[in-house]
């Protein structure tokens, strides 16, 4: 097996310990900055961090105004509403566990859409694979939230559906990247993409939040790891996923996403892990095996 090959097969993992820290860093994060002014500078460090290496590396830019609107477009809906959407939304009020269990539609979402939008044939083999991952998320996040008040969860009403939206978006920006942009140097495709998404957060930032950052340690190691290891790491193999493969099966790994921020949150925050979820983390697993097999 030669090491590209080697690399290729350990994306899905490595992508869903990578992407899972997200949650984490947004915790640590919360208490010293502002959800969009913190995302505005993320990404503008990882469109310039994406740039420099692109020069240095001598990779090709797009050629034509066309791929350079398809990168902008992508990175909007891909970066910026997403992100902006679930980091707004548990920031003013949507418990963490609701956020997740939201995240963890966006499989079922890509795989009713594929046949239509990209021509992906689901069997009913992978159908029962994605009910089966969603069982186990429900499974995992059900402790959680089952201890959130009826009050709490009656005023996150808006943050619900501002974080619906960005899942949507996601969804949305997963189709356009298979349809779009098949093609093209991936390091230089996502530095314009993070381009799209500070267009989306700068103006909402500017225009919602005092765009309040303490500087600090933490914020700058959170800040350090958002950028290198999530907006360059973690998107990088989110989107080579997808040009390698089927945007269902991509998809399908969010599933995973959960049960890893559970056992992160243990390990860091000392939150608990029940039998229950533990129960939901081995469901999850298995409906993942079922609905990726090709």
């Amino acid at each position: 097996m030669t090491p590209a090959s080697l690399a290729l097969r350990l994306a899905p993992i490595s992508f869903v310990l990578i992407w899972s820290t997200g949650w984490i860093s947004a915790g640590y994060a919360a208490p010293y900055a502002d959800p969009l002014t913190f995302l505005s500078v993320r990404f503008a460090c990882a469109a310039a961090l994406l740039a420099l290496l692109s020069v240095a590396m001598g990779a090709e830019w797009p050629r034509d105004g066309k791929s350079w609107l398809h990168a902008l477009i992508t990175g909007a809906f891909l970066h910026g509403i997403y992100l902006a959407g679930v980091w707004w939304a548990v920031r003013h009020g949507l418990p963490a566990g609701i956020s997740g269990l939201i995240a963890a539609l966006q499989p079922i979402l890509t795989a009713a859409f594929s046949p239509m939008l990209v021509g992906e044939r689901i069997s009913p083999v992978r159908w029962a694979g994605i009910g089966l991952g969603f069982a186990g998320i429900a499974l995992v996040l059900g402790p959680k939230l089952a201890g959130v008040p009826a009050d709490v969860l009656w005023l996150a009403a808006v943050p619900l559906l501002v974080n619906v939206g960005g899942m949507f978006a996601v969804t949305f920006a997963s189709f356009y990247q298979k349809r779009f942009q098949q093609s093209g140097d991936l390091r230089t495709m996502t530095t314009v993409q993070y381009l799209g998404a500070l267009v989306v957060t700068l103006p909402l930032a500017l225009a919602l939040e005092p765009m309040m950052i303490t500087w600090n340690l933490t914020i700058v190691l959170v800040l350090a790891w958002s950028v290198i290891g999530l907006s360059l790491g973690g998107i990088g193999l989110y989107l080579l996923l997808i040009r390698k493969g089927e945007v269902s099966r991509a998809a399908t790994l969010i599933y995973l996403v959960p049960p890893a921020v559970a056992i992160e949150a243990y390990l860091l925050f000392g939150e608990t892990l029940t039998l229950v979820q533990i129960i939901g983390m081995v469901v999850t697993v298995m409906g993942v095996v079922l609905a990726s097999r090709k």
